[in-house]
């Protein structure tokens, strides 16, 4: 299991692109977003008047891809099952703004931070193996 999890962040502490998934109207949309972490902890930001924002107060439960850098069969990557939930941490929200802000926004009062805890990942692709999974409990 601990080889599993020190596999799984290294691919989440190397990469900060991937694909997130939510539910509009009944279907799923995804879109690629920049991503940082904090152990299994995923942290995004998006407008606060965003689709995405409606869409996960809709329904709060998302899908991730992340890491693939696109070099062929092998490259491991990572799926996330999670959850979108409240995110308060002053010292951790002004890092993570600082860093999100250079990247997209103008205005930091349009930015919403959101935290994505995991319920499950699953290490996918590397050199043939079958995935190897990690599932987590949410409090």
């Amino acid at each position: 299991m601990e080889s599993v999890k020190k596999e799984i962040l290294e691919v989440l502490n190397n990469s900060h692109i991937g694909t997130m998934a939510t539910v509009s109207n009944g279907k799923p949309f995804s879109r690629y977003m920049t991503f940082k972490n904090k152990d299994f902890v995923l942290y995004t930001v998006t407008d606060k008047n965003s689709d995405k924002v409606d869409e996960l107060l809709a329904n709060p439960y998302t899908h991730i891809l992340y890491g693939y850098e696109n070099e062929g069969f092998g490259d491991a990557f990572v799926e996330i099952e999670g959850k979108v939930t409240e995110f308060d941490d002053a010292a951790l929200k002004l890092k993570l703004m600082d860093f999100f802000a250079s990247l997209v926004f103008k205005e930091r009062e349009q930015m919403v931070i959101l935290k994505i805890e995991p319920i499950r990942m699953r290490l996918m692709n590397k050199k043939g193996e079958p995935p190897k999974e990690l599932e987590f409990s949410l409090e």
